[in-house]
Formats: structure tokens, C-alpha cells, sequence
């Protein structure tokens, strides 16, 4: 399905493995979130050895010029006692650059990670996001179908690039059942925002656009954070994960069962 869909839209996909095609995606994650005082978010020599060693890295191109790249690892978490570890895809990086953003570039590109995970027995891929970023709310939660659980403050410390320095790397967790039937309503085209709430459900607001907030008045988008944290840290207590948005971009929660 995503060939035919990149095909449509004049937009390659393709696995880097050698260096020389590696520095594709080094450029991209340095434009996307660039580096302070110069330096590279991941150097070339890591990135080969995570491609080397079994992990993603990939990149989309158009017509022959990189627009967007994702990094990936492979990892494990915790299982039901007495089952094996289950196996996993954890997606580090994945960014488009500006021109090219909200042109389903994005769902694309993780579409491709999707179906090279399958074709080696891996059915969950797991990444962060800031919660307080709309955009990547709709994209991981709409597009793509995946739960989000498990909030962890400051996750990465200070952060060094132009977008997150300054910043508390408060992050949540999206899991994305790659075979489950979230995963495949999306991929069909059958989720959408979440209009009416069931009895079990709640909404948390989220801001509209946080990266404009934090650009006009800092002192409010620091509030958001406080606010977002403390509200999703008691909701996640209370068993509740975020299973889609409101038509205004909110978080829709409810109980579920994890794995």
C-alpha cells in the first residue's frame, strides 16, 4: 500500500545501508532540529553502525533530493511472566523538512518502517513525543493508530538543538500495534478525530500550536507544560491511555487493557 501511495504522489522510500546514502538522513536531522554550536545530531559513523548491526534508517526522497529521514533501533520490553521479551522497533528520529510537512510525507515514511518491521517478524514499533506538540498527536494517533502510555518527565535532560533547548524533555510513549486493528483502520483511512465520548472516556486540552506559543510568550507555553504533566501523569495513574482527538486537536483517553 505504501508503494502505490508514493508512487501517486512522485515520492521515493528507500532503506540507506552504505555510507555514502547515510548522509542523507544526517543532513535531514540536521536541518529538522538543528544542532547548537555547530556538530551533527547523529554522527555518520553511528548511524552506519546502527544500520550494520540490524537497526532502520531510511529516507524519502523526491525527485532524487532528500526531504525526510527516520532512524530506528531495535529493542525489547518487558512481557507477560513467563513469556519471552517481546521484541520491538524503537523509532529514535523521524522529521520532514518544512517545505514538505502536511503532505502525508510523514505518514509515509513511517508506513515504510512499518512494513519493514513485519518483514522481520517485528509487530510493535514504540517512539516518543512531546505531548505538548499537536501536529504529531493527530499524525501517531489519526494517521497512524497507535496508543499513547507512559509519561516520563524530562526524558532525555537538557536538550542541545534549536527546537528543545530551554526545554523540559517531558515525553510520552506511542505503541504502535502494527497488526492490531487500530493499525489497520488507520491504514485504510477509517480513524478520524473523536467526535462523542463514551461513558469511560475524558478529554485533556492540549495547546493549539505550542511552537508559536513558545516563540510569543514563553512564560505560557512553560505553563502548559506544568498543566500537560500533571494531568496526563494522574490520568496514566488512573489506568487511562490516549486513544485519539477531539476536532480541536484535545486528547481523548480511556481505560484500557496493556499488554
Amino acid at each position: 500500500m505504501w508503494k502505490n501511495a508514493c508512487a501517486d504522489s512522485g515520492i521515493e522510500i528507500r532503506s540507506l545501508e552504505v555510507a555514502t546514502e547515510i548522509s542523507d538522513a544526517q543532513e535531514i536531522f540536521d536541518l529538522v532540529w538543528p544542532p547548537l554550536n555547530g556538530g551533527t545530531q547523529v554522527p555518520p559513523n553511528l548511524l552506519r553502525a546502527i544500520t550494520h548491526s540490524g537497526g532502520y534508517c531510511s529516507a524519502a526522497y523526491i525527485k532524487g533530493e532528500p526531504v525526510a529521514a527516520a532512524l530506528a533501533v531495535v529493542g525489547v520490553h518487558e512481557s507477560l511472566v513467563g513469556v519471552p521479551d517481546h521484541l520491538h522497533l524503537h523509532s529514535h528520529m523521524a522529521g520532514v523538512l518544512e517545505p514538505y510537512r502536511n503532505k502525508r510525507i510523514g505518514t509515509l515514511i513511517k508506513a515504510h518502517q512499518r512494513w519493514w518491521a513485519l518483514s522481520r517478524g517485528i509487530d510493535t514499533i514504540v517512539w516518543t513525543f512531546d505531548p505538548l506538540v499537536a501536529r504529531n498527536a493527530r499524525l501517531n494517533l489519526v494517521n497512524l493508530g497507535v496508543s499513547v502510555r507512559d509519561y516520563e518527565v524530562n526524558f532525555y535532560g537538557s536538550m542541545t538543538d534549536a527546537i528543545n533547548v530551554g526545554e523540559e524533555s517531558d515525553r510520552v510513549f506511542a505503541w504502535w500495534d502494527l497488526t492490531g486493528d487500530r493499525a489497520r483502520a488507520a491504514a485504510r483511512g477509517e480513524l478520524g478525530p473523536i467526535t462523542e465520548l463514551t461513558d469511560t472516556q475524558i478529554v485533556v486540552e492540549a495547546p493549539e500550536d505550542i511552537v508559536s506559543l513558545r516563540a510569543s510568550d514563553p512564560d505560557a507555553a512553560r505553563e502548559w507544560r506544568f498543566v500537560m504533566r500533571e494531568n496526563l501523569l494522574r490520568e496514566f495513574a488512573a489506568g487511562r491511555e490516549i486513544i485519539g482527538v477531539t476536532l480541536h486537536g484535545d486528547y481523548v483517553l480511556d481505560i484500557t487493557e496493556n499488554e
